[in-house]
């Protein structure tokens, strides 16, 4: 089974002007349009609509959903589906929230990105009736911060931050985040960390016991601190090769995305530290300006397929959130890789990072002062 590679997140430099449009569109005269009410209705949708009149267009990362999926929704829905690809949510977003038409009814963003635009009074609240296979889902997928009870948005893959090493290259296995910000003398300069902002602040902030939405200033001054000192001894910042320097034996501790983590190799391993993690979601949502709401509510509904979704944990290697799609997957490849083996309820024990709105520019400030310290 070979493992896709994809980037979703952008480096810190690039990610400011992103966040910039995804901040306007959570505030001003966007905000003062806001969404209906959790879990109102813009409009009544028919659902014995006939689909074979409408089409789907989904906006979605490379390599995210089976390359026959128009083949199949076409067999299955009888609906025509156009698959748009973006490199990342800045990318969508500015897209979502440039005001133009996108022609657009179904898009893949991570939960804070959904959370924003519902904010912003883009979404559609979701019709339940129209998705009975949202029973597949786990529970716990009802129970996400940025959007409990799944009003505007549907998970997709989800997975938290941890810690991928070296079993053979280590001499003592890692526990806590400080054995990446201030490694042991074996593994200095042999550590990556990422760049993307949040995660970038992602293994200062549990050291130092603060939320991972945290505000304050005062906070970010100490992570700030914090992550300056521990500069000096890393190999670099890296959010894409980190899992191909663990193989090769240039990095031998690497802060890494669960389903990043090559765990199938025999002397990789993955831990959360105990300081906690986050748990990160990419979610499908629905466009309020779709034309096709029936169609839209129906391709989400095809996607919680076991059968359909499992592909993702299969081949992308992420959990789903579709405990019928987890009790299905193939068996031996779950074995072959920890990370998939991690419970709903472990999930859930990290903390959901959330759109925070004006205040996601002091990640960008914190990343940015943070990259240009020599």
């Amino acid at each position: 089974m070979s493992r896709t590679r994809f980037t979703r997140r952008l480096p810190a430099a690039a990610l400011a002007a992103g966040l910039a449009l995804a901040v306007s569109a959570c505030g001003g005269e966007a905000a003062d349009t806001a969404a209906p009410a959790a879990g109102a209705s813009s409009a009544r949708l028919d659902p014995n609509a006939d689909l074979s009149k409408q089409s789907v267009a989904i906006s979605v990362w490379a390599d995210y959903t089976p390359k026959d999926l128009p083949e199949r929704v076409k067999e299955k829905l009888k609906t025509n589906l156009k698959v748009t690809l973006h490199d990342t949510n800045e990318a969508i977003m500015a897209k979502l929230t440039s005001g133009a038409d996108t022609g657009l009814d179904v898009a893949f963003v991570s939960g804070q990105y959904a959370q924003a635009l519902n904010e912003a009074g883009l979404l559609e609240p979701l019709h339940p009736e129209l998705i009975p296979n949202l029973a597949n889902l786990y529970p716990e997928a009802k129970e996400l911060a940025f959007d409990k009870g799944n009003v505007f948005s549907v998970p997709y893959t989800w997975g938290t931050t941890g810690i991928c090493y070296r079993t053979d290259l280590v001499k003592t296995p890692p526990t806590s985040w400080n054995d990446i910000l201030s490694p042991p003398a074996d593994a200095v300069k042999k550590v990556t960390m990422m760049t993307t902002e949040r995660w970038l602040a992602l293994p200062a902030i549990k050291a130092l016991g603060m939320s991972v939405n945290t505000r304050s200033d005062d906070d970010l001054a100490k992570v700030k601190e914090k992550l300056l000192a521990a500069k000096p001894n890393l190999l670099g910042y890296d959010d894409t090769t980190f899992g191909d320097k663990l193989k090769s034996g240039e990095a031998v501790m690497v802060e890494a995305w669960d389903g990043w983590c090559p765990t199938s190799e025999k002397n990789i391993k993955f831990v959360v530290p105990k300081e906690g993690s986050d748990l990160w979601v990419d979610t499908m949502v629905v466009l309020k300006s779709s034309k096709n709401k029936e169609a839209a509510h129906a391709f989400i509904n095809y996607i919680l397929d076991p059968e359909i979704h499992r592909w993702a944990a299969e081949n992308i290697l992420y959990k789903v959130p579709n405990k019928a799609a987890m009790d299905a997957m193939d068996a031996k490849l779950k074995a072959a890789n920890a990370p998939l083996q991690m419970s709903p309820s472990d999930l859930l024990k990290g903390e959901s990072i959330v759109d925070l709105g004006e205040d996601s520019v002091k990640f960008t400030r914190l990343a940015t002062e943070v990259a240009a310290q020599q």
